[in-house]
């Protein structure tokens, strides 16, 4: 150890941790230390800039709470997320884009037809589609767990200081027996990612914007099936072609129409809707 240098040090490093040879755990731990090191080395890391990014690292966990994930806003104004949801993409399913800083995992259950708007004003639009396989075969009993923010661009759980339920826009449905799905809601607008914390600071100091296009997120699951976190945007709409976080893609592109003829689909719906957004998932069997 008395002998180790700014060269040495990366090897004398990766050998303390005692990992099983090969093991995946090994790979990503020892390609962390190498990349960390290289980056360091190679930038002539100041002790102020380091301690500036233990700093910004330290503050994202302070601003986090369960209902607001700092990191992964980081991650996903770094493309870090949208880099993963790539490479994860496979075998035709449809694209993943981002989970988001405001998940929660206990939404409420609710029947196909239900309205999830809560009242709220806005644009009411029908959301339906189904759930298939690579095949197009239906998937009967898929799960959909979508969340979405409202017609100002608001998420319910940030404003529940004035009262809101953070469950608020928020719902599981079961698929039918044809793998359908359908529900109202308010059609959501753009908004800023969270703006007043660290990396707010860092965007601001980048000189980037902080909006994101509108758009509903949903899981996906049915069992056999590889489950898809992924998001619904709108053709022609703000910010499609400059979202902050990456998580646009071609094949996520849905169209807002008119809504005519609805009753021609058979569904029973608690709301009238003013427009209706149509969008189909496609699953891809587990490996």
């Amino acid at each position: 150890m008395r002998d180790i240098n700014q060269f040495t040090i990366t090897q004398a490093v990766k050998d303390t941790f005692k990992t099983e040879p090969g093991s995946r755990f090994e790979t990503l731990l020892h390609g962390l230390i190498e990349h960390l090191h290289d980056y360091t080395r190679e930038h002539n890391l100041t002790h102020e800039e380091w301690m500036g990014v233990l700093n910004f690292l330290y503050d994202c966990g302070q601003i986090s709470t369960p209902e607001r994930h700092e990191f992964i806003l980081l991650s996903d104004v770094l493309g870090f997320s949208a880099l993963v949801d790539m490479i994860n993409t496979k075998g035709g399913a449809t694209e993943g884009s981002n989970l988001g800083p405001f998940y929660l995992d206990n939404a409420p259950r609710k029947a196909l037809g239900s309205d999830i708007s809560d009242g709220r004003d806005g644009v009411t639009v029908l959301v339906h589609g189904r759930v298939m396989d690579t095949l197009k075969n239906p998937l009967p009993g898929a799960i959909l767990d979508t969340w979405q923010a409202d017609s100002a661009g608001t998420y319910p759980i940030q404003e529940q200081a004035s009262g809101q339920d953070k469950f608020d826009l928020r719902a599981i449905f079961e698929a039918d027996d044809q793998g359908r799905y359908y529900y109202t809601t308010v059609l959501p607008k753009p908004y800023t990612v969270p703006y007043d914390g660290p990396v707010g600071v860092l965007l601001r100091a980048g000189d980037r914007h902080a909006w994101r296009p509108a758009h509903l997120h949903y899981i996906v699951r049915h069992p056999g099936m590889n489950a898809i976190t992924t998001e619904i945007f709108f053709e022609n709409t703000e910010y499609v072609d400059n979202d902050a976080v990456f998580g646009v893609r071609k094949s996520l592109l849905a169209k807002i129409a008119p809504a005519k003829d609805i009753d021609a689909l058979g569904y029973k719906l608690d709301k009238t809707p003013d427009a209706v957004c149509t969008y189909d998932f496609i699953l891809a069997p587990a490996s």
